[in-house]
């Protein structure tokens, strides 16, 4: 059987700064306010017309394909990661394999928000594992800005996230140790509320505590009213105190659970990338975990959170920077609606 292991990364993030004081045009908050409660300075928001969650990710998979020392149409298979899909349906991996002008690979697409990445990377790991595949794009990409309320009442929401995207290539190595050493992923549905976007779908937002009374005959649409836009329930809703108090258990417990699979210790990681939620939350896990400043990578300052991207586009700028060197052990973690969490241990 053979190993995964990540030869080439890339990734992309729009023109457009949107710095603190900038999002005080649309609504009452303040740089300090932002700081103090996520860690964030600034954030990239795509164009809102012509780029799209699939063209950002076309620009991130370019330049992973280039380093990993391949092309377009040796990849296999596709995995995509994204919340923010250019259509309901079809999902951006076919799109991407369309504007890559790759042949008639499979693609697949992942609908695990936050922790999506990890999530398609682990998939990725099982097909490369068993000889299935040889070249396999892992694509995390966003664009949120569209569908973000920007407003007073939207705030807590808004000023967190941003767009971006990042891919890597997968693919086989017979190096002993070398590669994906192990993968952890976890769910638990029980607070799915506690983080979501309940509209457009086909709920009728039965789940709720208090669901809308549409209409009897209320026959086709989206479930979507005028209503709904006016009064905020059309746009993503978080409780950030019931996501705080679940990821800083989960995050330690699934790295945790990487590391004792494998037979070492917080000590040996090299670097920690975590999903860029909020800096207090990545402070916290390194305080849990016992990392210096040194063994963990944070760019949530410069981008906010780019929820399936943050990984990937994380992991491509801490090896740019030479943070990641040959033969050290990297660490992927995240957690995020539904919730699912999931990590990833890498000898690099």
């Amino acid at each position: 059987m053979f190993q995964s292991k990540i030869a080439g990364l890339g990734y992309y993030v729009p023109k457009n700064v949107y710095t603190n004081n900038d999002m005080t045009r649309f609504m009452e908050t303040s740089d300090e306010w932002i700081q103090e409660r996520t860690g964030i300075k600034e954030r990239r928001f795509a164009d809102r017309v012509g780029e799209t969650t699939t063209s950002m990710a076309v620009e991130a998979s370019k330049i992973a394909i280039e380093r990993a020392n391949t092309t377009a149409e040796e990849i296999d298979f596709i995995i995509f990661a994204t919340l923010s899909p250019d259509y309901y349906f079809p999902g951006c991996g076919v799109l991407l394999q369309r504007e890559m002008g790759m042949k008639e690979v499979g693609a697949l697409d992942v609908r695990n928000q936050c922790s999506g990445f990890v999530y398609a990377l682990s998939i990725a790991d099982q097909f490369i594992k068993t000889g299935m595949y040889k070249n396999i794009l892992v694509v995390g990409s966003e664009k949120h800005s569209f569908a973000l309320d920007f407003s007073t009442r939207g705030r807590a929401v808004s000023v967190i996230f941003g767009d971006g995207a990042g891919a890597v290539v997968l693919q086989p190595t017979t190096e002993p140790g070398k590669g994906i050493l192990s993968t952890h992923l976890h769910s638990d549905g029980a607070e799915a509320e506690k983080l979501a976007m309940y509209y457009p779908g086909a709920s009728a937002g039965c789940y709720l505590e208090n669901p809308p009374a549409w209409p009897e005959q209320e026959l086709g649409g989206m479930l979507m009213t005028k209503e709904m836009l006016e009064d905020g329930s059309a746009f993503p809703y978080m409780d950030g105190q019931a996501v705080f108090k679940k990821a800083v258990v989960k995050f330690p417990e699934v790295i945790g659970e990487a590391l004792a699979k494998n037979s070492l210790k917080p000590t040996d990681i090299d670097m920690l990338i975590p999903h860029q939620a909020n800096l207090r939350i990545s402070q916290f896990v390194q305080k849990t975990m016992g990392l210096p400043d040194e063994k963990i990578f944070n760019n949530i300052q410069k981008y906010g959170n780019t929820t399936a991207a943050s990984v990937p586009i994380a992991l491509c700028e801490a090896w740019e920077q030479g943070k990641i060197k040959e033969g050290d052990l990297v660490c992927l973690a995240a957690f995020g609606a539904g919730f699912t969490w999931g990590s990833a241990l890498i000898r690099w």
